[in-house]
């Protein structure tokens, strides 16, 4: 993974979870929506057909109630434990996308997320997610990227143990 610093915006973090446990984290429908967003914040849908070409679909929910329009993602690449890649550019079976209406996430994005085992029983956890532009890179960084992926990730690890 060859980060480009004006287009990508990079999360690492070291967690004590394995690689085993972090990918049913992340694959497992049930146990995604129980920590993938931020709390106050929540996952109330969640669909995963895990195959590229596949689709990640998820719908969050604020505290107040208020229903955030569909993610919905392709996976591009899988690598059981290892790696997995998608983006919202795609939709199931490759199909393209109209660019996002969303106000919040009216951008493409790609994420590469990396899993590697450490010696220690945990995991090398590192995210690469790439955009078209440096403005929707800020974007994506304003919206509070570090802090979100940060509050997650601590969110399964919690889970989790």
């Amino acid at each position: 993974m060859m980060p480009d610093p004006l287009l990508d915006l990079q999360f690492h973090r070291d967690v004590s979870l394995s690689p085993a446990q972090i990918w049913e984290g992340l694959t497992n429908p049930s146990i995604l929506m129980k920590w993938f967003c931020p709390r106050p914040w929540k996952v109330i849908e969640c669909q995963i057909d895990l195959k590229p070409g596949g689709i990640f679909r998820t719908v969050m929910q604020s505290p107040e109630g208020e229903r955030m329009p569909d993610n919905t993602w392709c996976f591009l690449a899988i690598e059981p434990q290892q790696r997995l890649v998608w983006t919202n550019e795609f939709g199931p079976g490759f199909r393209p996308k109209p660019q996002p209406k969303d106000e919040n996430l009216g951008f493409f994005f790609v994420v590469d997320l990396r899993l590697s085992p450490l010696n220690s029983g945990g995991t090398s956890y590192t995210a690469n997610v790439m955009h078209q532009s440096e403005a929707t890179k800020q974007a994506h960084e304003d919206m509070g990227f570090q802090h979100g992926w940060g509050a997650s990730l601590d969110q399964l690890v919690e889970l989790t143990q």
